[in-house]
């Protein structure tokens, strides 16, 4: 596990260094859908809506978003012509990286956040909200077009959300989730992940098992650990320009030994990106808890030999799947077992 800073201390603005050169760095992400508002059938210009969302968040918030990069997005949708007027025309993305300002703008001083984390939250989470509610419904007018801009937060940066789900399916026993045995949930689950960032240099470009699990015990003990090619996320057939490269995102699900330590990783990779050292590029990833017991259900042979599980108290571990629940004194395998073997990819 990593000996940097624990998650506890660190705020909403503060970055985290991870193993393999990679970080995990602040930004606040939007979902942005775009509706005509008027009867006018003339076409969207992707590049004037970007143009009117820029100039409003740079004259009212003091935001600043770059021309030249892809921090905000618009995908046209195909077939507009045989669209329903009250369907949407265009949606996109805009993220915020640059997010200095705050410090100003929420009255907190950057020496004194390790003292202030809880007011910083409930001032960075208001702003936000304050922030979609302001843009959500707003008006685009285009030399004469008027078009709707419809704004939410991805559910996948919304930690609260997230949290409230879980305990209502906790209480309520849904999903696999007993009342008497009061489980809590203990996986995460992140899409859109740079599989490369998780191979094993020089060695493959696909995830590496053992990459990933030095990266992400930075968060906690692992107890279960799966990560594979996700080959089926990111595109939409409606979207123009949308083309997906087989191999490029990996998926990576962790299970963590201790509730506390799923709790505050969860936290922290909300609202954040994966940033490599020495590359421009981040990954803008989403992060869900696992609702469907992705290591309780079963598996087949083949599948279980695949995983990893650490054998307890020796940090080691092979890549298998999860043993049977029974009492065990010490690790689960033997000597000549705990060894981490290597694998190819």
């Amino acid at each position: 596990m990593s000996s940097g800073p624990a998650l506890d201390s660190l705020g909403p603005l503060d970055s985290l260094q991870l193993e393999s050169g990679l970080s995990l760095v602040p930004r606040i992400k939007l979902l942005l859908t775009v509706f005509r508002s008027d009867k006018s059938v003339s076409p969207i210009d992707d590049w004037k809506v970007k143009r009117s969302i820029i100039d409003y968040l740079k004259n009212s918030h003091s935001i600043t978003i770059p021309d030249d990069n892809d921090d905000l997005q618009i995908r046209k949708f195909k077939d507009l012509k045989k669209r329903k007027r009250e369907d949407p025309v265009a949606r996109g993305n805009l993220v915020i990286r640059e997010l200095g300002f705050l410090w100003k703008t929420l009255g907190v001083k950057k020496e004194e956040e390790n003292e202030r984390n809880e007011e910083l939250e409930k001032k960075y989470a208001e702003w936000r909200r304050g922030l979609v509610e302001k843009m959500d419904g707003m008006e685009l007018n285009l030399e004469g077009t008027k078009f709707k801009l419809s704004v939410a937060l991805p559910a996948s940066d919304d930690f609260e959300a997230m949290r409230k789900d879980w305990e209502e399916m906790v209480a309520f026993g849904t999903r696999g989730y007993s009342r008497s045995s009061r489980q809590q949930p203990d996986t995460i689950i992140l899409r859109g992940v740079p599989s490369r960032w998780f191979a094993e240099p020089r060695v493959s470009s696909k995830p590496s098992m053992l990459v990933t699990h030095s990266i992400i015990s930075a968060f906690g003990q692992i107890r279960n650990l799966d990560v594979a090619e996700d080959n089926g996320y990111g595109g939409d057939a409606d979207e123009d320009g949308v083309e997906i490269v087989p191999g490029l995102q990996c998926k990576i699900v962790v299970r963590f030994e201790k509730y506390k330590d799923f709790y505050s990783a969860l936290k922290f990779l909300c609202g954040r990106s994966f940033q490599k050292q020495g590359s421009r590029l981040r990954a803008d990833y989403e992060v869900t808890w696992d609702k469907d017991g992705f290591f309780r259900n079963s598996r087949t042979q083949t599948e279980e030999r695949s995983r990893w599980e650490p054998a307890r108290g020796t940090g080691l571990g092979n890549y298998r799947g999860e043993a049977p629940r029974r009492s065990y004194h010490g690790t689960l395998f033997s000597p000549d077992e705990a060894r981490p073997k290597r694998f190819r990819e």
